[in-house]
This record gives structure tokens, sequence and C-alpha cells, in this order.
């Protein structure tokens, strides 16, 4: 791929990621929400959406100005392996399991069935499928293999990781101990979906991944913090303010405990690339 066509598709696929989220977030969520349509399901609607706008605009811009079929970027037929969509459970499930050996206190908000079935169809069908889908449709398909064509796989798998953990600060008020952390932490998944995603050419087992992380962790059922949620139905508060256990502005997900999670699953998937390259040779 020549430096031109590559700097455009990395353009293009933050526009793609703004564009599906101002259609789906911002016009047809505003739209049901004035409309008076309940949140639980202008929640499924708009993360639904989202996700078919970005694979739709990733589609036509592979197929019509690249020339070239999704498969090249690691977006085959959706299917997904056993053993990501197993890891995708596991990681987020023990990385919250170890933050219950700290000292901390369950707390419940006090919400009506409405409101916590719209929290949980948001963490579900918004953070979860919708974030999950189309953050590695673009990130790990589009962006990711295009830098890979033209400056090889070190760097595509690093370069996009680097970016995608600097959009998680922008516009965040963090001081600038929290902003290493969350670009550490935010490089480090960023790899570790890259990777599954290379392990078996697609991005589906990456976003299976992706997305059960955000259902476990932020999806509005359970979060665990320092503080409660009150987007949440329920919050583990910790006792423990020590930063690099907490994560410290950004929340568990940038926490050591996290990272952790994040290095041992990118280490099994490298162990399984390496594998299946002896297995070919």
């Amino acid at each position: 791929m020549k430096t031109g066509k590559m700097i455009l598709t990395i353009i293009v696929s933050i526009a793609f990621l703004l564009l599906a989220s101002v259609l789906s977030q911002g016009l047809v969520v505003g739209l049901l929400a004035l409309a008076g349509v309940p949140a639980w399901l202008y929640h499924i609607a708009g993360g639904l959406l989202y996700a078919v706008s970005a694979y739709i605009m990733v589609w036509l811009f592979c197929t019509k100005y690249l020339k070239e079929e999704l498969v090249e970027f690691c977006i085959p037929k959706c299917r997904i392996r056993l053993k990501w969509a197993v890891a995708a459970v596991l990681l987020p499930v023990l990385v919250s399991a170890v933050y219950m050996f700290f000292p901390g206190s369950f707390e419940s908000n006090p919400l009506d069935i409405g409101t916590k079935l719209a929290f949980i169809t948001r963490g579900i069908f918004i953070a979860g499928l919708g974030a999950g889908v189309v953050e590695e449709l673009l990130f790990r398909g589009l962006l990711m293999n295009a830098v890979i064509k033209k400056c090889g796989r070190a760097v595509g798998i690093l370069a996009p990781s680097v970016l995608f953990a600097s959009l998680h600060i922008i516009g965040m008020n963090f001081s600038l101990l929290s902003c290493l952390q969350v670009m550490v932490a935010g490089t480090m998944v960023g790899v570790m979906f890259s990777l599954i995603a290379l392990e078996g050419r697609s991005v589906w087992n990456s976003a299976i991944v992706h997305g059960v992380w955000n259902m476990i962790i932020i999806g509005g059922g359970l979060t665990i913090g320092t503080e409660i949620n009150e987007y949440s139905v329920s919050s583990y508060v910790l006792e423990t303010r020590a930063f690099l256990l907490t994560g410290g502005e950004f929340g568990i997900e940038s926490s050591v405990i996290a990272i952790a999670g994040y290095l041992v699953v990118s280490l099994a998937a490298v162990w399984m690339i390496r594998r299946r390259r002896e297995r070919n040779e």
C-alpha cells in the first residue's frame, strides 16, 4: 500500500468512528428518546446501528476505493473461535475477582426496573456489541492492516494501539500521571486486541474479547472503583486509593491488575501465532 493511501485510510478510520457514533448515538438514539421510546429499546437500536453502519462504511471503502476484499483486512465472515469466546469471559471475570480480595463494600443504587434495564441494555448493546465491533473493525481491521501493508507487522500493531490509547484521554481533564497510565494500559490492550485479530486473521475474535470486557467491566451491572457509580446497578467500592491498583481517574481498566491480564492474553496469542507458523514451515 502506498503512503498516501495508508494515511488516507487512517484518517478515514477515525472519520468512520465519529460518523457511526453520530448516526447511531446522536441521531437515532436522540430522536427515539425525544419520541418517548423507552431507554432500553433505543439502546438496543443504537448499538445495532452503530455496528452495522460501521461495517457498511468499511465494506464500501475497502471494496470500492481500495479495491480489496475484506478478508485482506482481517474481516472474514463472522465466525468466532471457541478459545477466544472463553478468553473473553475469563479475562474480565478474573480481573474482577482479584478485586474481591481487596477491602471494599457492595453498594446498590436505588433504581426502578426501567432504569436498571436501561443500564444493562446500554452495557450490552452500546458499550459491548457496538463499541466492541466498531472499534475492532476500524482499529484492528482497516487501520492496523493498512499500516502493516506499508510499514510491517510490528509498526502495524504498535502505531494503531498508541492511537487507540490516545483517544481515551482526549477531552478528559486527567492529571499527567493518569494520562501516562491510560496510555500504557490503552496501548497494551490495543496490542492484545491486535494479536488476537492476527492470530486467527479475524477481527471477530478480538471483537468478542473487547465486547465482553466492556459488558462486564463498564457495562452498568457491577462497577468496581473508588466511588459509587451512579450509572451502574451496583458498585463494589474499594477502600484502597493506591493509584496503580485503582487505575487512577480512568478506573480499573488502566490498573496494574488489568494490564497484567492484557499481558497474559497477549503472550498467549503470540505463542499461538508462533506455533501456527512453525507448523506451516
